[in-house]
């Protein structure tokens, strides 16, 4: 039996008891908390003693639940004292099993045990107490199939349970596995090593690819071990060198003979009795835990050493061993040999303990048989209670019995006992609850602090300097490993991470680390949890850890977001009463951070450590103060990332320009109209400059209402002052952020021309109104409200097709599950009750079920049952996953067929699901959009234009205070009344205001949305959904072109590729073959059952197959059943042959006769049908490899080589045999689209690279990859990584367009520059897209891409257009021309502007006329290039890592055949259509003769 410290003990003072009513309360409340073992409440000391659990509780939950009963509670010494516990171990007596749970439940039930560990394999159970509150009699009472095992001497060591397995003697060793694939692998392995000489047990484990073996190190040795395994196939290495002790043979021959020193006690015993001694050791030179468990290994695989403790805070070492055979010398010895030099050992104490003898009757009432010698303390005890001698003595007699105790000595007169005792063995509060026990009332004295006494000091022991100091050493407790009481946590950003085999790998190797309590590894985050006691590990050694296994590891500094945040709205509180009541209950509780209530509001925000307490605990908290919460409810849909706000303001914009706009348009064509008709008269009639001012202004629209404001001016004016300051505000908005920041872009010279344009028409309207003027001025009203249409209507349509990309999210969070079923179990796993609750009150720990068709609400561990999992939403890939006990699953996807309970263990924002939103929305927000063209050209026009106009307006100022005449000949408003610098300056402005007028960005601001326009309507009538401009102008920039596999390259479903008879056409026909299997399948729900059946029905063209009974599934495995009643399929099939006959027959010679005996023949074959109908039963199996084996059928080399090849093309082989007789082999793979080469090799002869990119087995993707000439492979890659892949290539410097299907490949899809998204695949990946193909036909990647280009092309002719017009239009509008006599005159400029957008207009609706080309075209252009590329060709990368995994080298031979292959290739292409796939690796030989025809249906 074995010490050891795991429950303390404290005591707090209760003022308020009034009575023993009081103290009743008080123990029972108390004693019902989890975790109290015992509590005993003295009314006259007015204090309550506890023993508790430290792990569930501490004295200030223990404080404040006795404060909540209403009494005050006060805790004068905070430090708890630890309680020695004892360990009995029990071994089951009876015959049969024991009803192991039973006992489990019985014995933690009662108060005094505080743990129980059972083995059924050994039939034995270890059961931790507490010996002043029960003993190992009582507990063999209470069991009575259970009885006291004094033969077994277990160690407690603290280290992980891998030494629990070896015994003394043997030695365990761990080696790494690789290249198991399967369970049948693993088998193979445990049953070769196990049946080696020395090899004692052996466990191997495919997850973690380890073999853990226990073994003889004198019989065999680690290295014959490695080769047998080699031996079987499989490579080995050794991962932990075994421990051994680094001893020579004379040290280890000595450790086993070594005589003993015999002190008096141990002569005068008897020696037939096994003496068992402690010695305590301090050791100097450790360093960490790892040292502690090195020491502790090595000790405990050394022969007659029963328990190690070590402690790396006392820098002790307490050893049991037998006495008899082993010297402290020697164990000092072998500490100091473990690590040469590194450890000073050095003897602290020598503790010998009685023998144990059958017949010694102090064993029947002490189930510890420890007398210890050297180290003794005293102390004394205030006991009330006793009456007379009596008394005395009966504590006398009780407590000197008492495990550890020397000497006790009671005085009635002072109510005193003094007791000598042992610290290690018993401590004063034992001794007094002891007391206490009996009936008296004890308590121990305050003053008294224990005095030391050592007992006999021995020759080899020093003296400890200071052995008060020894004794808090010694009673500290030794902290089990689930200890979180001064636990820290950190997060670990973990990147490489490719499966959950890798989240395995790191989640096992960690745990074991010491300081180490729990890890949690969320793959699709890429972020472990890990929470860890700082003082013995810190987190950069934990990622170091991480980065031995090969994983990359950095340490994220801000881990607040690990925990949970809550926001709950509260019912029924009624003032600052209310909250403070709540808050100071929840604050309280352990694991809760921070609280705040607001009464108005009625909501409590909560941040909380999911791994302690989870919402439902909160509300129900909350609930039981009498109040209502419930969980604010979230919006599930993704709000802020659609941009309804922008659009209604563009679009409000957009319709209050257009609706001014149109007047004034009119208007402006109405005066242009006329002003051509005037100069038209003016060339015509001669007409002098006073009579076409006379004509002018006699015009309706010139008519003056006041002097100088002609109707035309003021409706203009009316017309512009919305458009302007309502249509236009944003511009104004943009415009001085932009110069805030000391940039100009388009919104700068929209608003400056608009301005200043409205501004200076305002100021001349003014001037001339103010003049009186008979000639109305020349006014620029007509520019913002055309200026703002155009621009506002693109804007507009840009933010509509960018709204679209939020739906996405909105489709992918409606995935999640809205409820759980939460189901309570009892100790034996029985369903005690279940509750529906809301996903997002689910906390980690908690126990769903799952119901078939149900979705998984979080991210969870199987604790139970067995079914298939559709996870297509996350992989990817069709197939459905089994799933059984260990299985992780994952939120969001679809359970099919069996009922599972999971253990939640990311829940909330942590789930794979929600990863995959976050990606999305991060990639959709992180996306820039291309700075346009125009906007990076307005940077510099902008200025430009602003120079220049400028310039106009100096230089004209100049020109004329030096040439008055040359002004006043062009200017057509001259008014002799305006005096000369007036007219100069009028004119210098007119001249700057026309070039910033016909240098408006109108045409510049249509260049780009109109083509876009364009384009994008084009695209839809060709099936491509291009949204918005973005992808249109970056799809032409396209580098490279990642594919997804599964639903883009290939149909994503899988098909049935070959049928292999493997019997006999004459003993089974492969169409009975087929009707067979059909049949068997057609219950089957795989998707594999399904492909066969589809199969068999059209090559039998029949709707209906046979019956099929006692149908068995097992997942992973295959099927078995027994079918009937094909015999009619066979019949039909054979009848319709006859029938054909028949009528040729009849063709031949219409004869009666002979029609008469075909239909007699009929009605024979139907007699004899209906006979045999129910005769034929067949017994069907179809599987795989492993299914056949565990069936009893022998596979053989032939059918084994068929299966590896099908494999090895990326396919599923299965095997059928009917009656015990193995007759077919069916492959069944995905089947590639029939354009996709087509297309790969049209977008290389682009000049683009062209990648596939796929979650599949590599296997698979070189063959897919072969068969349509894609050189570069990346597979095994997981979502988040797809999004990796396609940053990689874009911080590359390429542009990256992704082709993908699935939800899958959404996020890479927001992040690609071009997201492409095949037409049938998921919503998600639709909306998550830039551009949609409607119809599922690859070649539409290449429209897209050709049309992308097509249309920059026309946009940069737009830009020409634009600039072109400035370039000219400019200088004439700034006077340059005008000694030649080249003037223009504002409304020319206006008519200009309007032409130069009209011609950009025209230009963009040529896209009209793009075609998109047709599959003939294609064909026609790449029919002889086309070929497929070997193996060898191809570099597949699996996972994120960029090693490529080559083909082999190709021999000379392969080398000749690759080069006639693509001679042959250009011969056969006329007869070879491209709608047949091929195969990824043709026949070297056939190749040679001719087509190659080995994936025919079926090959005998």
């Amino acid at each position: 039996m074995d010490l050891s410290m795991s429950v303390n003990s404290v005591t707090i003072s209760v003022e308020g008891m009034t009575c023993s009513s009081c103290v009743w309360t008080i123990e029972q409340q108390i004693g019902k908390l989890n975790g109290v073992h015992h509590i005993k409440v003295s009314l006259e000391e007015k204090n309550a003693t506890i023993i508790y659990d430290p792990k569930l509780q501490t004295p200030k939950t223990l404080q404040e639940a006795i404060d909540d009963m209403g009494f005050d509670a006060i805790l004068h010494n905070p430090k708890p004292l630890p309680v020695l516990t004892e360990t009995v171990f029990l071994t089951v007596t009876a015959s049969l099993v024991p009803p192991w749970d039973h006992i489990q439940s019985t014995l933690l039930k009662t108060k005094g045990v505080t743990d129980i560990k059972i083995s059924p394999q050994q039939r034995t159970a270890v059961v931790t107490i507490i010996p002043s509150i029960v003993n190992a009699n009582q507990i063999v009472e209470l069991v009575p199939d259970l009885s006291l095992d004094t033969g077994t001497l277990e160690k407690k060591s603290g280290t992980c349970e891998d030494y629990s397995m070896a015994q003394p003697g043997e030695v365990m060793l761990k080696m790494k596995v690789e290249g198991m694939t399967c369970h049948s692998c693993t088998s193979t392995i445990e049953g070769k090593i196990g049946k080696l000489q020395g090899v004692q047990r052996i466990k191997v484990s495919l997850d973690s690819q380890e073999a853990t073996v226990v073994y003889q190190p004198h019989l065999i040795t680690a290295e014959e071990i490695k080769k047998q395994i080699e031996v079987v196939g499989f490579t080995a290495f050794i991962k932990k060198q075994p421990k051994y002790l680094k001893l020579g043979a004379i040290d280890i021959e000595r450790l086993k003979n070594t005589p003993v020193k015999s002190s008096e006690g141990s002569q005068q015993r008897s020696p037939s009795y096994t003496s068992n001694s402690t010695v305590i050791f301090t050791i100097d030179g450790m360093h960490c835990k790892s040292c502690v468990s090195n020491i502790e290994s090595a000790l405990s695989t050394l022969q007659h050493i029963s328990s190690v403790v070590v402690s790396l805070e006392n820098k002790s070492a307490i050893v049991k061993y037998n006495a008899s055979l082993v010297t402290p010398e020697t164990l000092k010895k072998a500490i100091e040999a473990i690590s040469q030099g590194q450890y000073r050992v050095s003897s602290a104490s020598e503790i010998e303990s009685t023998s144990k003898s059958p017949s010694s009757s102090s064993l029947q009432k002490s189930p510890l048989n420890v007398v210890s010698q050297p180290l003794t303390q005293e102390t004394v005890i205030n006991i009330d209670g006793m009456t007379c001698n009596s008394c005395v003595q009966s504590i006398e007699g009780v407590i000197s019995k008492k495990a550890g105790v020397k000497s006790i000595q009671v005085s009635l007169a002072n109510g005193k006992g003094t007791v000598e005792y042992d610290p290690l063995l018993t401590s004063p509060e034992t001794l007094r609850e002891a007391i206490e026990n009996m009936g008296f009332d004890a308590s121990l004295s305050d003053t008294n602090e224990p005095l030391v006494v050592i007992a006999q000091p021995s020759s080899e022991m020093p003296l400890l300097t200071s052995t008060n100091e020894f004794h808090t050493k010694m009673m500290t407790p030794i902290h089990d490993k689930e200890e979180p009481k001064t636990s820290s946590k950190c997060y670990i950003q973990v990147t490489g991470m490719t499966c959950a085999s890798c989240v395995a790998n790191i989640e096992r190797n960690l745990r074991r680390e010491e300081g180490i309590y729990s890890v949690l590894v969320a793959l699709m985050a890429g972020k472990a949890e890990v929470r860890y006691n700082p003082a013995l590990i810190q987190p950069p050694v934990i990622a170091e850890l991480i980065r031995e296994l090969g994983f990359g590891a950095i340490v994220i500094e801000n881990a607040d977001e690990g925990d949970g945040v809550l926001e709950l709205v509260v019912r029924g509180m009624t003032c600052a009463s209310c909250v403070h009541k709540i808050e100071s209950t929840l604050t309280k509780h352990r694991g809760i951070f921070y609280c705040s209530v607001a009464l108005a509001t009625n909501k409590a925000h909560i941040k909380y450590d999911p791994e302690i307490i989870g919402p439902r605990d909160i509300i129900h908290t909350i609930e039981s103060l009498g109040f209502e919460a419930s969980l604010v409810k979230k919006d599930r849909s993704a709000s802020h990332l659609d941009h309804k706000r922008e659009i209604r303001q563009w679009r409000r914009a957009f319709l209050v320009s257009l609706f001014f706009c149109i007047p004034v348009m009119g208007l402006m064509i109405y005066m242009m109209v006329m002003d051509h008709h005037l100069a038209s008269l003016h060339h015509s009639q001669n007409m002098s400059q006073e009579e076409m001012i006379s004509i002018h202004s006699s015009m309706f629209l010139e008519r003056q209402i006041l002097p100088g404001l002609s109707i035309m001016n003021l409706l203009s004016f009316l017309l512009c002052v919305p458009v302007q300051f309502f249509g236009g505000w944003h511009f104004y908005i943009q415009a001085y952020k932009a110069l805030k920041h000391k940039t100009a872009n388009m919104d700068v010279l929209i608003v400056l021309a608009t301005t200043i344009a409205f501004a200076y028409s305002l100021v001349i309207l003014l001037v001339a109104m103010y003049e009186r003027a008979k000639v109305n001025p020349v006014t620029f009203f007509d520019t913002p409200p055309m200026l703002f249409v155009f621009i506002a209507l693109g804007r507009w349509l840009e933010h509509v097709a960018k709204g679209k990309t939020s739906e996405a999210l909105a489709k992918l969070i409606s995935l999640q599950a809205t409820e759980a079923t939460i189901v309570t179990l009892d100790s034996d796993n029985i369903l005690l009750s279940e509750e529906q609750v809301d996903v997002e009150l689910v906390q980690r720990g908690d126990i769903i079920k799952v119901v078939p068709g149900g979705k998984f609400p979080v991210d969870g561990r199987v604790i139970e049952g067995h079914s298939m999992v559709d996870e297509s939403l996350i992989t990817g890939e069709a197939m459905p996953v089994a799933k059984k006990s260990g299985s992780t699953v994952i939120a969001g996807s679809i359970n099919q067929n069996g009922s599972l309970l999971i253990r939640a263990t990311h829940v909330g924002a942590d789930t794979t699901l929600s990863q995959i939103v976050k990606l999305v929305e991060e990639a959709q927000t992180s996306k820039a959009p291309i700075q346009q063209f125009a906007d990076k050209l307005s940077g510099y026009f902008v200025p430009f234009i602003v120079i220049i106009s400028i310039a106009t307006l100096l230089v004209w100022i100049i020109i004329g205070f030096l040439n008055f005449e040359l002004v006043e000949t062009y200017f057509p408003g001259y008014n002799r009344s305006i005096s000369r610098t007036e007219t100069i300056i009028r004119f210098a402005f007119q001249a700057s205001i026309t070039v910033l007028c016909i240098a408006c960005p109108c045409s510049l601001g249509l260049a780009t949305p109109t083509a876009v326009m364009v384009g994008t309507g084009v695209g839809a009538q060709n099936g491509i959904l291009i949204k918005g401009g973005e992808p249109l102008e970056m799809a032409h920039k396209v580098k490279v072109v990642v594919f997804d596999k599964t639903g883009t390259i290939t149909h994503g479903t899988p098909v049935v590729n070959q049928v292999k008879v493997l019997v006999e056409s004459n003993r089974m026909s492969r169409n009975k073959i087929l009707a067979i299997v059909g049949t068997a399948e057609s219950n089957s729900e795989h998707p594999l059952g399904a492909a066969i059946t589809k199969y068999c029905k059209q090559e039998l063209d029949t709707e209906t197959l046979g019956t099929c009974i006692d149908f068995q599934v097992v997942p992973g495995c295959g099927i078995n059943c027994k079918v009937t009643n094909i015999e009619g399929l066979l019949h039909k099939n054979n009848w319709k042959i006859e029938e054909n006959n028949i009528k040729n027959a009849s063709l031949v010679q219409i004869d009666e006769s002979n029609e008469q005996s075909s239909t007699s023949s009929s009605m024979i074959i139907d007699a004899q049908f209906s006979n045999t109908l129910n005769a034929q039963q067949y017994k069907v199996l179809i599987g795989n490899r492993e299914w056949m084996i565990r069936n009893g059928l022998a596979i053989n080399s032939n059918v084994n080589d068929s299966m590896t090849e099908h494999e090895r093309r990326g396919r599923t082989a299965v095997l059928v045999a009917v009656d015990d007789e193995l007759c077919g082999l069916i492959a069944i793979a995905d089947t590639v689209k029939p354009e996709a080469e087509l297309a790969v090799h049209i977008l290389k002869s682009m000049g683009l690279e062209v990648v596939l990119m796929t979650g599949d087995n590599s296997k698979t993707a070189r063959s897919i990859a072969s068969q349509v000439g894609i050189t570069k492979v990346f597979a095994e890659v997981l979502p988040s990584h797809k999004v990796a892949k396609v940053k990689q290539l874009q911080e590359e410097g390429k542009r990256v367009a992704m082709v993908g299907d699935g939800i899958n490949d959404s996020p890479a899809l927001a992040m690609a520059n071009v997201g492409i998204a095949i037409g049938t695949g998921t919503d998600v990946a639709i909306e998550a897209a830039d551009v949609v193909l409607i119809r599922n036909d690859l070649l539409d990647v290449v429209a897209s891409i050709d049309l992308s280009r097509k249309t920059v092309k026309r946009i940069r002719i737009n830009f020409v257009f634009a600039l072109i017009y400035n370039l000219i239009g400019i200088p004439i509008a700034a006077g340059v021309f005008m000694p030649i006599g080249l003037v223009l005159q504002p409304w020319m400029g206006s008519a200009a502007m309007a032409a130069s957008s009209v011609s950009v207009v025209l230009s963009s609706l040529f896209l009209k006329l793009y075609r998109k080309p047709t599959y003939e075209n294609y064909e026609l252009h790449a029919r002889n290039q086309l070929g497929q590329k070997s193996p060898s060709e191809i570099s597949v990368h699996v996972g994120i890592e960029d090693t490529s995994r080559n083909s082999p080298k190709l021999g000379l031979l392969d080398r000749i055949v690759n080069y006639s292959r693509a001679s042959i290739n250009s011969l056969l292409s006329d007869k070879r259509s491209l709608n047949s796939v091929g195969t990824s690796e043709p026949d070297k030989h056939s190749l040679l003769v001719g087509d190659y025809r080995e994936d025919d249906d079926s090959a005998l």
